[in-house]
C-alpha cells in the first residue's frame, strides 16, 4: 500500500516528491530554498551533483509507504536506472514553505 503523492501532508514535501517523480528539474529547484543541503546515508552531498546523478539522469522515482512527523519523515521505495529499487527513509527540514534540508538513506 502506498500513499498517493497528492495526499502527502506537508505541502513543501509534496512539491518536492511531485517534482522528483515528474523528473522536473525546474520545479524541483523551486521546491528548495537557495543553498539547501542534504545527506545520503549519513554523508554530506552536494545537492546539485547528487540530484543530477541520482534523480534526473537516472529517472528517480519515489513510492511513499508511510509518513510521520507532520509529513516530514517518509519511508519510500526509491528506484532509479542506476541502482534499481530500495527501501529508503527521507527526512525534511522545511523553511518558509520550501525544503531547506533533506536526509536520505536506506531504511
Amino acid at each position: 500500500m502506498t500513499i498517493p503523492v497528492n495526499q502527502l501532508s506537508d505541502p513543501a514535501v509534496r512539491a518536492f516528491v511531485t517534482a522528483l517523480n515528474a523528473n522536473d528539474e525546474e520545479a524541483f529547484r523551486a521546491a528548495l530554498v537557495p543553498g539547501a543541503t542534504m545527506s545520503d546515508d549519513g554523508s554530506e552531498r552536494d545537492v546539485e551533483q547528487w540530484t543530477e546523478k541520482e534523480v534526473f539522469a537516472s529517472r528517480g522515482h519515489m513510492e511513499i509507504e508511510s509518513e510521520k512527523g507532520d509529513g516530514r519523515d517518509l519511508v519510500a521505495r526509491y528506484r532509479n536506472d542506476t541502482w534499481g529499487e530500495m527501501r529508503t527513509r527521507w527526512r525534511f527540514t522545511v523553511e518558509d514553505g520550501r525544503i531547506a534540508r533533506f536526509e536520505t538513506g536506506q531504511a
